[in-house]
């Protein structure tokens, strides 16, 4: 019954997908990207989606430490905006700090097919997507891609499968955050093709960030979305109640869309990579540390040092430290997360006809917002000149619904349409991150 289920699904997905719109307007993967692609397949428990992987390694590393994995939510604009996510330099800023590379998938999903078929890892896109560490670990020349520990963020949909996936493999996953999307525990009736989870032990393992927007349920109950909460709420006490180390941070600002959640999530993910990830190649994940543990009350705004948390611990959400806990606290207020250091200067600028290129990477804490351009010491523009973000803070490669860059991406060049001919002028590049700091 499952194979011929499977086998009328793709039936019906078929046509759905020669009406879409082809998924050839993305970046090319010239190192230090790579892509694989695979097709659909019609073999009962196998993808039944074509899928995209596209992996970004820093430069000049020798050996992987991990791989940081960006997962798109659901629907055809979602799973586009998958293309660029692995060319998104904030989290490459995150990666490069850890010796991780960043990779982000792109299924081929038609608006109207089950998302379910996807974002539920036991429906083939868990084999795929191992399998695509492997070839991509032989393209880029680390073939330890295929054996590194896992950090995996995820939207929507992908929330689901991030979720899915640490259940799944829970001695994998180093960190795991879930974007307003969780595994269900229980069989939803209304819902045959989602299939319930069984949490295992070893997920007290593993630190988890349920994020989701305020409007998903929390103070807004009804709408397309507001069920998230339930859903959230749910899978955070049964994780919590068997020891997890899982938290929950909401945001006041925004519904399903991502808003300003990377300036707290990547802040997380870097204290549990900072802990978690083994030294030498091929070891094991390392636990967290229990002392440094902060606890607040779910869906409260204070959080303490664990010793010092006078309820119910078993109930408690769980932050893994105190820069993390101020970070939430922020967060959860109006999500200004605070930063004090600025971005890194920009490098290997270089003038030609009045036309500027420049390289630059993103700042850990805020990314970046835009460039400054200076012609003889004084400020003759902004790149871009209006940085735009309809989800959250004004961003250089603006951002999509599920976190990624915009399509096409931004470019670092710069033409000066006002400089006199025949003088010299003597140009530099000032970079801003969303903070407002400056680099030198």
């Amino acid at each position: 019954m499952r194979s011929l289920a499977l086998l009328s699904l793709l039936a019906l997905t078929a046509p759905l997908l020669a009406q879409q719109a082809p998924y050839d307007v993305f970046p090319a993967a010239n190192p230090p990207y790579y892509r694989v692609r695979y097709e659909a397949s019609a073999t009962p428990g196998e993808l039944i989606f074509p899928v995209n992987y596209t992996v970004w390694v820093p430069p000049g590393i020798r050996n992987l430490r991990g791989v940081i994995v960006h997962q798109h939510g659901c629907g055809e604009g979602s799973c586009k905006s998958g293309l660029t996510g692995a060319f998104d330099l904030h989290w490459q800023a995150l990666a490069r700090k850890h010796d991780c590379a960043l990779l982000a998938p792109s299924y081929e999903q038609p608006e109207k097919a089950d998302c379910q078929m996807w974002c539920d890892p036991r429906n083939g896109s868990g084999k795929a997507f191992q399998k695509a560490l492997v070839d991509l670990g032989a393209k880029s020349g680390h073939p330890e891609l295929a054996k590194v520990p896992w950090a995996l963020w995820g939207h929507s949909g992908g929330g689901h499968w991030c979720g899915g996936m640490t259940i799944l493999h829970p001695e994998r996953v180093a960190a795991a955050c879930l974007r307003s999307g969780v595994p269900l525990l229980e069989e939803n009736p209304t819902r045959p093709t989602i299939k319930a989870y069984k949490l295992p032990e070893a997920i007290t393992q593993v630190p988890i960030m349920c994020n989701l927007g305020t409007k998903e349920g929390v103070t807004v109950k009804e709408g397309r979305f507001a069920g998230a909460w339930t859903a959230n709420e749910k899978f955070f006490a049964e994780v919590r109640a068997k020891g997890g180390l899982i938290g929950v941070s909401v945001d006041p600002l925004t519904a399903h869309e991502c808003g300003n959640q990377r300036y707290f999530t990547i802040r997380w993910l870097d204290a549990c990579l900072s802990e978690r990830l083994p030294d030498e190649k091929g070891g094991a994940l390392l636990p967290m540390p229990k002392k440094n543990a902060w606890l607040a009350p779910l869906l409260g705004s204070k959080a303490v040092p664990a010793a010092e948390y006078e309820g119910d611990k078993t109930k408690a959400m769980w932050l893994p430290g105190y820069s993390v806990a101020k970070a939430w606290m922020t967060y959860t207020k109006d999500t200004a997360v605070k930063d004090s250091t600025p971005p890194p200067s920009p490098a290997e600028l270089r003038v030609k006809d009045g036309v500027l290129t420049w390289k630059a990477e993103a700042d850990l804490e805020s990314g970046l917002a835009h460039f400054i351009i200076m012609r003889d010491g004084k400020q003759i523009a902004t790149v871009p000149e209006q940085p735009k973000n309809p989800f959250g803070r004004p961003i250089f490669q603006g951002l999509q619904y599920s976190d990624t860059p915009a399509n096409p991406l931004v470019e670092m060049r710069f033409t000066d349409g006002k400089a006199e001919k025949g003088k010299k002028h003597r140009y530099s590049v000032i970079a801003v991150n969303t903070a407002g700091l400056k680099s030198k």
